[in-house]
């Protein structure tokens, strides 16, 4: 026999199937690993949008840690002298948008709460979760004090309970009582009229308030109101110069009238005192007079004294008469041939004057 080789059976000297190598195996643990989905993440959050999205973070952050930062008492003061509270200055830069992130989730997260609170079963479900818990550990407490005689919720107990510390609680407190004074120095300062403009302002919104609590719901009216006060000043900043204007104008229109309605007044009274004077001072003429007349009527001696000074009577008093105004009568006999008074007062010895007095 000859040794010859084996014939070949055609298969190929290598194979076609590609044997799993570490690379290939690792790439499959680690799907990150392949080119496309590297690039895809390079993409998508190394690239613009996660470039974005970390500086809306980071502004977002900034802006709500200047808010807590501008808790701080103002300088100013107020009409009384006294100095206000923090959260002046903390309102004030909530509601002029300085920080508009901030304000606008601020905003929003209290229309949600007013929603929340409107539609959700707060409440019932506070005391749904309370019974479930409480339940809970009652039946794991007894359970195992049944079967391990031990009970379950007595050994997650903690060895010491927690408290609140001090100092978290005055400083809550604190700033509790900060919050309190902020409603009543404001509420005080609209009553007393320090600045009229808000004044007017809060009668209005009271005097809708009044009507509107007819026909809507507490938590429409809520809505309402949180509304106003947040867009309010952003309607304001976002056109100042339109409405500064038209306040100007208006403001000019009021102190015209308001000059005229004035000098009309002035005018008005002064010629009511004016009426008044002249009635008063007729009035104190006729007056006198009377007094006069009944002094003259009782007092013969002061009726002679009063015809002999030549008093005179005003408009409106009483007539004075003297003994010259009336004719004297004839001291003589009438003359035969005259008729008439006066030819017998020119015919008479003493031309009708009385006779001279002895000497």
């Amino acid at each position: 026999m000859t040794d010859t080789a084996p014939p070949k059976l055609g298969l190929p000297q290598q194979s076609e199937f590609k044997v799993p190598t570490l690379e290939s195996s690792t790439n499959m643990d680690n799907p990150n690993g392949s080119p496309a989905l590297q690039k895809a993440r390079d993409s998508g959050f190394a690239g613009p949008i996660g470039e974005n999205v970390k500086n809306q973070s980071a502004k977002t952050s900034s802006e709500f840690q200047n808010l807590a930062n501008s808790r701080t008492s103002p300088n100013k003061s107020a009409a009384s002298g006294q100095p206000l509270t923090h959260y002046h200055s903390f309102f004030y830069n909530l509601l002029s948008w300085e920080n508009p992130r901030a304000t606008s989730i601020s905003f929003l997260t209290t229309v949600l709460f007013i929603f929340a609170a409107r539609y959700l079963p707060a409440l019932r479900w506070t005391f749904k979760v309370l019974y479930i818990t409480l339940g809970s550990t009652a039946a794991l407490e007894l359970g195992g004090k049944m079967i391990f005689s031990q009970g379950l919720a007595t050994s997650f107990r903690p060895k010491k309970y927690y408290t609140v510390p001090r100092e978290a609680l005055e400083a809550s407190l604190e700033d509790v009582e900060q919050l309190i004074n902020f409603f009543v120095i404001e509420f005080q300062r609209i009553l007393f009229a320090e600045k009229p403009s808000h004044t007017i302002t809060a009668f209005a919104a009271s005097l809708i308030s009044y009507w509107l609590i007819k026909f809507t719901p507490m938590w429409g009216l809520s809505l309402i109101t949180v509304s106003l006060l947040y867009l309010s000043p952003l309607v304001y900043i976002s056109n100042k110069e339109f409405i500064d204007h038209h306040l100007e104008n208006a403001t000019n229109v009021v102190n015209a009238q308001a000059i005229q309605v004035k000098d009309l007044a002035g005018h008005h009274t002064s010629r009511a005192m004016e009426t008044t004077k002249a009635y008063a001072g007729d009035y104190a003429t006729k007056a006198q007079g009377y007094i006069g007349s009944a002094r003259g009527s009782t007092s013969p001696s002061g009726t002679k004294s009063g015809a002999m000074s030549g008093a005179k009577s005003g408009p409106g008093d009483a007539p004075v008469y003297q003994s010259s105004d009336f004719p004297h009568a004839p001291k003589q006999e009438p003359v035969d041939g005259v008729m008439s008074h006066q030819e017998q007062y020119e015919k008479s010895p003493f031309g009708g004057q009385a006779e001279a007095a002895a000497s």
